[in-house]
Parts: C-alpha cells; structure tokens; sequence
C-alpha cells in the first residue's frame, strides 16, 4: 500500500484557514446572535474539527476501514446528541 503524500503548502493552507475559522469563532462570540450563538459556535467547531481530521489525521487518504470507524464514531455522536437534546426537550419547566 503506498502512502499519498501531502505538501507543506496544503498543510500550511490549511493551517491558516483553521487560524481564520479561529478568529471567526472569536469575533461571533462577542457579536450578540440571540439563539442563533450556539449552533454558529459548533457549525464553526465542527468545520475546524473536520479539516483536523481529513488533513492532519490523513483521513482524507485511508482505507475503508477508517472511513468506516470514523463513520461510526460520528453516528455514536449523533445517537448521543439526539438523546441529550430529548432529554432536555421532554423536562418540564418550572417547579
């Protein structure tokens, strides 16, 4: 199996793209989005954490076999979010 190699250029192209989504995360935090602060924050985070994956951790490049576990990782998350955001929907309010 042979190993693609990636270029310093796309590294470092990458590297400055998670530096801007960096100071884009900082200047919504101190811009008042009503509710909307949230879901920007982790739209943000979650398009940081998908360029770490696909370009630092190679998953860009890898077998099935990682897509696969990557893929399961990510359905797990799903599981436990969708339980976590029911759990706070069904609570009453108010005591």
């Amino acid at each position: 199996m042979s190993e693609k190699i990636i270029s310093e250029r796309a590294y470092y192209a990458v590297f400055v793209v998670l530096l801007l989504f960096t100071a884009t995360t900082y200047f919504a935090a101190r811009v008042d989005l009503g509710r909307w602060n949230t879901p920007v924050g982790l739209a943000i985070a979650a398009v940081k954490a998908a360029l770490i994956v696909i370009y630092f951790m190679h998953a860009r490049y890898s077998t099935r076999l990682t897509r696969v576990v990557i893929g399961a990782g990510l359905f797990w998350l799903g599981i436990l979010l969708a339980l976590t955001v029911s759990d706070y929907v069904t609570r009453v309010r108010g005591w």
